[in-house]
């Protein structure tokens, strides 16, 4: 019942609201196939961010692809928790965790050694329209531990703008999904890494730049 869910979800109903009703236009979305796991990294400026993500993703990426998102706000409740774990295929993270409880590194790496992917937005939280946050270390911790799983970086832009954070009505506006090619990180340190996570993104954010001329 849940891959029934999901599908309809993001290819039914989400892909199509995305593409025609918002006008959400992806660059390089061939980038998004991949064969093994891998974390998807963007920045993040809305709830559209994960729908325009899972709604592009391969059918047969999509389950194995999983939104990372704070338990406690996406799972306050027994219709939030339903919805985040069986229809956006999500794995919530505890921000403070109870005494014997998976660090939330364990609980992501542990989806990755099962051969899933990972949305990612090390920002942490939806920032202001357009402006890219400091990314936090988790990232960082991540790739460490698991060097040679592969990153992609996205840039996404006008998303926060169509529906920006504590709004619920959209705002027409054009978006785009800009998706770089896979990265294996360099970098061994986690402070390092998360330098040059975070540069690879803002790579695709100058690509955007110049292939539109703004």
């Amino acid at each position: 019942m849940r891959w029934i869910l999901v599908i309809f979800y993001y290819k039914v109903l989400m892909r199509p609201f995305l593409s025609i009703f918002v006008g959400v236009k992806l660059v390089n979305s061939e980038n998004l196939i991949h064969s093994g796991p891998m974390i998807v990294v963007s920045n993040h400026n809305s709830h559209l961010d994960t729908m325009s993500l899972m709604a592009a993703m391969p059918f047969k990426q999509l389950l194995r692809t999983h939104p990372v998102a704070a338990a406690d706000y996406f799972g306050g409740s027994w219709f939030k928790r339903f919805l985040s774990k069986w229809v956006l295929n999500a794995i919530l993270i505890k921000r403070v965790r109870e005494a014997g409880e998976m660090s939330p590194t364990e609980q992501m790496i542990s989806y990755l050694d099962k051969g899933h992917s990972l949305i990612l937005f090390p920002e942490g939280s939806r920032g202001a329209p357009e402006q890219i946050q400091e990314f936090q270390k988790g990232i960082g911790a991540i790739l460490k531990r698991r060097p040679t799983i592969p990153y992609l970086p996205v840039f996404m832009t006008g998303m926060g703008r169509i529906l920006p954070k504590g709004e619920k009505l959209l705002v027409p506006f054009d978006a785009y999904v800009v998706v770089g090619m896979p990265c294996m990180v360099k970098a061994r340190e986690v402070e390092s890494i998360v330098e040059e996570v975070k540069q690879a993104v803002l790579v695709q954010r100058d690509q955007f730049h110049h292939l539109f001329n703004v």
